[in-house]
């Protein structure tokens, strides 16, 4: 077993019985784990944080799924491809996290994958100024399986019009209430 797929046994095991699991007791009860793209190679960035133009003090409120706030600044910005179409990412630094993080939208929201977007946390760049950023690892929120969960919404930046067919899929009961749609 490789490591992603260890990984997502291990997140299946939280969410069917760990009491902090965003699944409700019913849900774990039947939970028969999260359903995930296959690993796609081509999907595991290596690249530079690009930081030219990038303002990297400015405030960047994210609306969340509950209708609070949460504020992150630029990190700076990865671009890549995804089957020849060129794709960009910021990457947000906050003050309560040593990682960097990155909410996106893409072409499979709302039918292949969570409508409200998937999230993934990266390390900071070494001397190096190069991020690894494996979207294999890209993960629905918390809200997504229980409205409880308050998830910040990712900023039209990161709304990418390519697909990201890698980490996880849709939920089945996902909870998509209050979110904003992606434009066609």
């Amino acid at each position: 077993m490789n490591e992603l797929d260890e990984f997502r046994a291990e997140k299946d095991q939280f969410f069917r019985h760990d009491p902090h699991s965003p699944l409700t007791r019913d849900a774990r009860a039947s939970f028969d784990g999260l359903s995930y793209f296959p690993a796609n190679d081509a999907l595991a960035i290596r690249g530079p944080l690009e930081i030219d133009g990038i303002d990297r003090e400015e405030r960047i409120v994210m609306q969340t799924t509950t209708g609070g706030e949460q504020v992150y600044r630029r990190a700076g910005v990865v671009r890549f491809e995804v089957n020849g179409e060129p794709a960009q990412l910021t990457l947000f630094a906050s003050d309560d996290s040593h990682d960097l993080f990155i909410p996106f939208r893409d072409a499979t929201s709302g039918n292949e994958s969570y409508g409200a977007g998937r999230y993934l946390e990266v390390d900071p760049p070494g001397a190096d100024d190069v991020v690894d950023v494996d979207l294999n690892y890209a993960y629905n929120p918390f809200c997504a399986y229980s409205p409880e969960w308050s998830c910040p919404i990712p900023p039209g930046e990161n709304w990418l019009r390519v697909p990201i067919r890698a980490g996880e899929r849709s939920f089945a009961g996902a909870h998509e209430g209050g979110l904003p749609q992606a434009d066609d």
